[in-house]
Formats: C-alpha cells, sequence, structure tokens
C-alpha cells in the first residue's frame, strides 16, 4: 500500500516537473506590473469616481450610478440623445447625492443597489428612445 503511494506520488512529481506542463504560454505582450490597465473611454459610459470622491467604494458607486441617473435626468428634461455623462463634474453629483440618501449611517448613506436599477431603468429607456431617432 506504501509503495503504491510514493509510485503515485513519484508519477505525479514528474508530470508537474515537466517541462510542457510548467511553461506558461507565449503572448506578444510582456509582462510590465500588476497594475490595472486604464479604463478606455466608452461611448456614454459613466467613468470610475475618484478615490478622493469618498471614503468608501460602496459611496463612490453610489456617486457613479447618481451620476447616471443625473444624465439620463437630462434626457428626459431635453430630449437630446446627446451624451452628457462627461460634462456633469463630480463636485454637482455630490451636491445632488443629498436627493439620495436613504439612511443615517455616513458609512452607507445610499441603497447602491436600488440606485443601479433605477440608473439602469433610465438608460435602457433612454436607449430605445434614442434608437428610434
Amino acid at each position: 500500500m506504501i509503495r503504491r503511494i510514493d509510485l503515485a506520488l513519484g508519477l505525479l512529481l514528474t508530470v508537474v516537473a515537466s517541462p510542457g506542463f510548467t511553461q506558461t504560454p507565449k503572448t506578444d505582450q510582456a509582462f510590465d506590473s500588476m497594475a490595472q490597465p486604464a479604463e478606455a473611454a466608452a461611448e456614454c459610459v459613466a467613468p470610475r469616481p475618484p478615490r478622493d470622491l469618498a471614503k468608501t467604494a460602496y459611496i463612490r458607486n453610489g456617486y457613479r450610478a447618481i451620476l447616471r441617473i443625473l444624465a439620463a435626468r437630462h434626457w428626459q428634461e431635453t430630449g437630446d440623445c446627446a451624451c452628457v455623462i462627461q460634462d456633469i463634474p463630480w463636485e454637482e453629483v455630490v451636491a445632488q447625492g443629498a436627493e439620495f440618501v436613504t439612511g443615517d449611517d455616513p458609512l452607507r448613506p445610499f441603497d447602491t443597489s436600488e440606485l443601479r436599477l433605477m440608473a439602469d431603468a433610465l438608460e435602457a429607456d433612454r436607449a430605445a428612445a434614442c434608437e428610434s431617432q
């Protein structure tokens, strides 16, 4: 029994140590760093909020959803299908954020999930209306 375990371990080590098993695939790109690549500015997609906007990612994600809502409200008010997300400053988002506060907890002032759902629905309405134009 012990001999079988020794043979199995030896076989496993042989397979793992073989050159074909441990070599990484060749790619055209060299490894530079562990840093995340910069986001490409996609058309009418809310950018990530700057880190200094709020102390937690939860709050920053809430502000990002509020930015999306403000942009969709601009479309509702004007009927203009042009993307205005890049034109709304973060200071305005923070100022308008008080309207969306749902609780007293300073670490969770917004219901970020609800804000995202609201932004998704407004953007879907905008996309449907602007497709037909």
